[in-house]
Order: C-alpha cells, then sequence, then structure tokens
C-alpha cells in the first residue's frame, strides 16, 4: 500500500510528539477544574495560565489579552457577532473581504439578518486589497472591519499595519482571522494596530479543538458573549476549560516562537522548489500574489482539465482544491472565482500546503504524481 505523501496542512497539521507528550503529562496529572480553589484545581490553573502566556509570547500580547475559545471558528464568531452585537447601538455597518474563509462571511451574512450593513471588498487579481478600499468603503456608522492576514487558499498575505492606519482614530474595530498566519509569519499585534486576532491550534501542529482570540487592553473592546453561564475567560467565552488541549495548544505555540523563523525558510523554499518543478507542465497558473505570501501554501490551476478527474488522479497525494471546510459544497472555490478565475480553471486547481514534516522526498513524490497526472489527463481528453 502506497503511503500518501501530506500535503494538506492548511487544513489540519500532524500533532507534534512534544505536544502530545505535554497533554498526556496534563491529562495524568492536572485533572482538577481550573475555576476551583483547592490544591488540584490550582494546580490546573498554573498550566493553564502558563499556557496562556506561551499563546500570547507568540503574537507579542500581554497574556490577559489572550482568551480560549474552541478554535478559530469560534474566535471569528466572537469577534465578530460578540463586537457587532455589543457596539450596534453606534454602528450598524462592516466591512470584510469576499476571499475571507466562511468562518468570517457566514457571521457576516447571519448579522446582514440581524439588519446590520455589511460591505465585501474585492481583491485585485493577485489577491490583494490596500488600505484606500477600505477607507473607501467607511460609512459613518461602521464599527468593524474584518480582514485575514494569510488567506487559507492562496497564502496570499494583506498589509494589516497600512489598514489600520488608514481607519485609525475613527472608533472602528479592527479584527485578523491569523488561523493561517500564527507561526507562519511573524506577528505583533500591537506594531500591527489589531483590535481582535483569531488564533487556531491545529494549523501549527497542536490539538484540534482549541483556539484563541486576542483582545486589547487598552482600550478593551466591548464584546457580547455567545454563550451563557458561568464567568469564566473573563466572562467573555463561559464553560470549563480544556486544560490538556490548551496545554497542548501553548506548547505548539512556544515551539512556534523558538524555531518558527527557521521553519519558514525552510517551508518557503520547498514551496518555490514545487513550483519550480510544476513549471515544466504548459499552462499552469500560479494563484495569488508570487511575493507577498506566506511561505507553506502554494494554489496552482492547470488548464485543460477536468478538475474532479485531476482530484482522482493525484489520489496518491493528500492535498485540497480549495478550502476544507467548503469543499463539501463540489462548487469551485469561491476565492480563485473572485481572483478572476473561470469555473472551470477555479475547479481544476489543486492547492498543496506545507508543513513541519514536508521533506525534499515529498516535494519530488508531489511535483513527479501531478505532472504525470496532468500530462496523462490531457493526453485522454485533450481540449
Amino acid at each position: 500500500m502506497t503511503v500518501p505523501v501530506y500535503l494538506d496542512y492548511a487544513a489540519t497539521a500532524p500533532v507534534d510528539p512534544r505536544v502530545l507528550q505535554a497533554m498526556a503529562e496534563v491529562l495524568g496529572a492536572c485533572y482538577g477544574n481550573p475555576s476551583a480553589t483547592h490544591d488540584q484545581g490550582m494546580a490546573a490553573r498554573a498550566c493553564l495560565e502558563s499556557a496562556r502566556a506561551q499563546v500570547a509570547g507568540l503574537i507579542r500580547a500581554p497574556a490577559a489579552a489572550i482568551v480560549f475559545t474552541s478554535g478559530a471558528t469560534e474566535s471569528n464568531n466572537l469577534a465578530i457577532l460578540g463586537a457587532a452585537r455589543a457596539n450596534g447601538d453606534r454602528g450598524r455597518h462592516l466591512i470584510s473581504v469576499r476571499t475571507e474563509h466562511r468562518a468570517v462571511l457566514d457571521p457576516l451574512a447571519q448579522l446582514v439578518r440581524e439588519g446590520f450593513k455589511v460591505t465585501l471588498l474585492d481583491t485585485d487579481r493577485l489577491g490583494r486589497i490596500d488600505a484606500q478600499q477600505v477607507l473607501a468603503a467607511v460609512q459613518n456608522d461602521t464599527i468593524l472591519v474584518s480582514i485575514m492576514a494569510v488567506n487559507n487558499e492562496t497564502g496570499v498575505l494583506q498589509d494589516i499595519r497600512s489598514v489600520a492606519t488608514a481607519i485609525s482614530g475613527r472608533g472602528i474595530l479592527l479584527h485578523v482571522d491569523a488561523a493561517q498566519a500564527a507561526g507562519r509569519i511573524s506577528l505583533d499585534v500591537a506594531q500591527m494596530g489589531v483590535d481582535l486576532m483569531s488564533l487556531s491550534a491545529h494549523k501549527i501542529h497542536g490539538p484540534p479543538g482549541v483556539g484563541a482570540l486576542y483582545v486589547r487592553r487598552e482600550p478593551r473592546p466591548t464584546l457580547r458573549p455567545l454563550l451563557f453561564g458561568g464567568g469564566q475567560e473573563f466572562g467573555v467565552r463561559p464553560g470549563t476549560l480544556p486544560v490538556h488541549q490548551i496545554v497542548g495548544m501553548g506548547c505548539a505555540f512556544q515551539i512556534a516562537a523558538d524555531e518558527g523563523a527557521v521553519e519558514m525558510r525552510k517551508l518557503s523554499a520547498l514551496r518555490d522548489r514545487l513550483w519550480q518543478e510544476l513549471q515544466v507542465i504548459p499552462r499552469i497558473h500560479l494563484n495569488g500574489h508570487p511575493t507577498e505570501r506566506a511561505p507553506h501554501i502554494l494554489n496552482v490551476s492547470f488548464e485543460g482539465i477536468d478538475g474532479e478527474s485531476l482530484q482522482l488522479a493525484v489520489s496518491p497525494l493528500a492535498v485540497a482544491s480549495g478550502s476544507a471546510c467548503s469543499a463539501a459544497s463540489g462548487e469551485p472555490s469561491y476565492v480563485l472565482r473572485a481572483l478572476g478565475r473561470q469555473d472551470a480553471l477555479a475547479a481544476a486547481s489543486l492547492r498543496f500546503s506545507l508543513g513541519r514534516m514536508t521533506s525534499e522526498h515529498d516535494i519530488q513524490v508531489a511535483a513527479q504524481c501531478v505532472i504525470t497526472a496532468v500530462l496523462r489527463l490531457r493526453e485522454l481528453a485533450p481540449q
């Protein structure tokens, strides 16, 4: 049986063995409820707060600014729904981008149903927006701008700092979905001018089912909770906290802080090598900006190929045709269509995403598999 080459780290990454070990130790020793005041509870609380500091450290934030959630999807919902509902008395308008993740677009759609107004900006053909676009969309009652740092399908980077500068002093909150950015690019929330930032553990070799929302301390944005029952996490996100998962997230973020610079250089080199290898295939297209992109994602479209046939032909590879969260729809990627790709070309696209365990051998195998598959499909069904 052929072992598939895993190149779908943007969907989820294998848990690092060091993270597994840290989680196992906590499961065996820190079984108390971290809200309890007895010794076991206080031991669990100490583990939790240590992890909070580790998560905060990766984005250069104070530990008290980190609110733990079940993942980036919940963090996005809490940031967008929570901020809009809490500030609806002073404004009902929000701004975002058409190429955002569904975990941002769907909460925005819910707000429209609740009577809010949403402006979705178009990117250029390389997947970028500029600060002047955002500023031009601002209305008198704009209360929130939500822009992802790294696009989950193309890896394109947005200039968050320039957006923050453009809207500064207008009382508008800036939320950033950083699920694909943490551990992949350098993040400094103060320097970026961010009010709210969503984070995920499982994208950078932590456990699934845990994430965090950075909430600026001064001035602190007002959020309305999505859940009720208990005062955990500063009264914003109630519920008994999964200490072992949070410790796993903290460990993953600490590893990223310690080793991220070296890892980013490695991933960038492997990504560039894969793209170079694939260019022996005629009529292929790089999706997204050629330079302003994260090191771990490569998205390529192949002309003259049926998308479903392409997926089947490269089945020895674990790759994606778009976001894992949108895969069930069967529709061509809305992100690629927003960049101007026609449906057929958007459907005949592959997202390769790399991670800590990706090797040069994996890249060689992947390139050869795709080259063989595309040339064979074109031979069988020339268009």
